[in-house]
């Protein structure tokens, strides 16, 4: 389960190092084997999956019917951007040029645990989305049974 918000830093030859906090849990849950694809919901954002996570969700994209065109997009997105990455000895992993410039992920980015997955933000797009608010009529049914 990873939680939590860093700040990170990318090096000019587009690597970032994995959080301390973070290295024995990811060498743990999928030897240090990593896939890094767009978020087709967020723009500014790249999401990066522990290998076994990222297969449960390649699995259920690709399973949907490729006849409409949302889920040609999804699949696009998600599938067909994948990059399956691995730390160096330093920890750092290597973020493609196309998706870093498409997430507009710059010198300084913010990488979230997110549960069974990191989503990785360019720093201006989550100071974004962390001070837009969720308004009352926002509010789902499931969000209302929640004792924040």
């Amino acid at each position: 389960m990873f939680q939590g918000e860093t700040a990170i830093t990318v090096d000019d030859k587009g690597r970032l190092a994995i959080p301390t906090a973070y290295r024995e849990l990811v060498a743990g849950s999928c030897g240090n084997a990593l896939v890094l694809t767009y978020n087709p919901f967020e723009s500014g954002c790249l999401w990066l999956f522990p290998l076994a996570e990222w297969e449960r969700v390649r699995d259920q994209v690709n399973a949907l019917p490729s006849v409409k065109a949302v889920h040609r997009n999804l699949q696009m997105k998600l599938v067909g951007a994948a990059a399956r990455i691995e730390p160096d000895s330093a920890a750092r992993i290597l973020l493609p040029a196309s998706q870093r410039a498409a997430a507009g992920i710059e010198k300084k980015a913010v990488l979230l645990g997110m549960g069974a997955k990191f989503e990785l933000w360019s720093e201006l797009a989550h100071l974004a989305k962390i001070r837009q608010t969720i308004s009352e009529d926002e509010i789902s049914d499931e969000m209302s049974g929640l004792q924040l």
